[in-house]
């Protein structure tokens, strides 16, 4: 593989191992990092506003639709590893290629530390129901680190579980989204608004806990080395990963806030749990479907930890991280990224539960993943916006308008995104922690920084159009 992520195809056709993913494999990349237990907790999560959040669910998910699109455009000119970090260092260099690198390499392991939490809450309709907050720290870590070890293992073991939990997570999913269709009452609809802020305000709100359903639309760009054919490949698992997440998200949550109140789903630590057992009655359903988040969050926590490791690769080759983060091992993994980002996102999962509950940890967690997703986001759409004119410029290319109405629909959400990640309705510590816990994470990055500045090596030119 050459050392700079924005390799041309080629190159990394030729480095992609024996045992990289596939179509199907990285399509179950995609759902997988994307459908984790964020989609199972978030009716808990917007209950909150009430309603009103189908609203914001909606527009969120237009959004993530136009990120794939993005995403597919981007990764189909220059698929190398790193995604959007390898995108915004060679559209605007180096300076801004750590800081997108260091603000998704924080999305990804405090994004596990927000799944791993919100894992636990369906873990303890089984075990420690009272909800004792050392052994949920227990739980959580167990939730972190036997993924992390799946991922030591070797790529063939993290394909093969991120496919049968990726199936299996999506059947509950399309079981909500189908059946529980038939157990709505209109009237748990009402009252519409239930946060006694405006209707904008509380849709933008819940937008901006909805997004962490929805991050991992660009997790196969991020592992563009990891998968065969990638400017084929990358685009297609892409668009239709998230396509069929989409379809499967929208309705669910159309069942849930339909079959319980809105007060019921606020005191809930397992809405969808709660849902099913609201359908037939007693409680089998609702630890059959406890069962099924709990292997999900397996799955999610899997792709992910995978993710907090690659990323830190492709920036390490270029000499923006340290280089332990690049060193290979005998498995041919980045061991050392898995073991550093696996130990972060504990550190921040613990600070979290200091101070709160579980459901509270996870909502501050997610909101602070949003900033933190958002702003590679925003710097991607840039990129897009940046090179599409240049080549508008220089001759006349197709699909012109379309990847620039994407590109800017992208860079309008990504914006919203970060506006609206306040935690509303609580004290100040917590309304700001999101903001506050991502500035501090983002300020620690300076001195990384500084310490590589002089072995960054330059971006390679970016390829033509195609």
């Amino acid at each position: 593989m050459s050392s700079s992520v924005t390799a041309h195809p080629s190159e990394h056709r030729g480095s992609t191992d024996q045992q990289g993913f596939g179509l199907t494999t990285a399509i179950a990349l995609i759902m997988g990092s994307i459908i984790g237990v964020g989609i199972f907790n978030l009716p808990t999560s917007l209950a909150s506003y009430g309603p009103i959040t189908l609203v914001s669910m909606g527009l969120t998910t237009v959004g993530a639709l136009a990120l794939a699109l993005l995403f597919a455009a981007l990764s189909r000119r220059m698929p190398a590893d790193g995604g959007p970090y390898a995108y915004s260092r060679s559209a605007f260099g180096n300076p801004l290629g750590f800081a997108n690198a260091w603000s998704y390499w924080i999305t990804a392991w405090a994004g596990n530390a927000a799944i791993a939490v919100g894992w636990v809450l369906y873990v303890e309709e089984f075990v420690n129901t009272g909800h004792n907050r050392f052994y949920s720290v227990l739980l959580v870590l167990v939730g972190l680190w036997l993924p992390a070890f799946v991922n030591l293992s070797g790529i063939r073991n993290i394909g093969a579980v991120q496919v049968v939990t990726t199936v299996l997570k999506f059947v509950a999913l399309a079981f909500m989204a189908t059946v529980g269709l038939f157990f709505i009452s209109t009237a748990n609809y009402t009252p519409w608004n239930v946060s006694g802020e405006s209707a904008v305000s509380a849709i933008g709100g819940g937008m901006a806990i909805a997004l962490f359903s929805y991050l991992g639309v660009e997790v196969a760009a991020v592992a563009a080395g990891r998968v065969h054919d990638p400017d084929r490949n990358i685009p297609r698992s892409t668009i239709l990963g998230t396509l069929a997440t989409a379809v499967v998200y929208m309705l669910s949550l159309i069942a849930v806030f339909g079959i319980l109140p809105t007060s019921t789903l606020a005191n809930s630590t397992a809405p969808f749990s709660d849902a099913v057992n609201e359908m037939f009655g007693g409680s089998w359903a609702g630890n059959v479907m406890s069962v099924v988040v709990i292997i999900s969050g397996i799955g999610a926590l899997n792709g992910w930890t995978m993710i907090c490791a690659e990323m830190p690769k492709a920036a390490a080759n270029d000499g923006l991280f340290p280089e332990q983060f690049g060193r290979i091992s005998p498995r041919n993994v980045p061991a050392f990224g898995i073991v550093v980002s696996t130990t972060l996102a504990s550190i921040a999962m613990i600070i979290n539960y200091l101070g709160s509950n579980g459901s509270t940890v996870f909502t501050t967690l997610v909101l602070m993943t949003g900033i933190t997703a958002a702003i590679p986001y925003g710097f991607s759409a840039l990129a897009q916006l940046k090179w599409r004119f240049a080549d508008h410029q220089a001759m006349e290319t197709p699909r012109f308008v379309r990847d620039v109405v994407v590109a800017a629909v992208s860079l309008v959400f990504s914006v919203l995104f970060i506006w609206y990640s306040r935690y509303t309705g609580e004290s100040f510590w917590i309304y700001w922690g999101p903001f506050l816990l991502a500035g501090g994470a983002l300020v620690l990055g300076y001195p990384v920084y500084r310490m590589q500045h002089g072995k960054m090596t330059e971006p390679e030119p970016v390829p033509d159009y195609r």
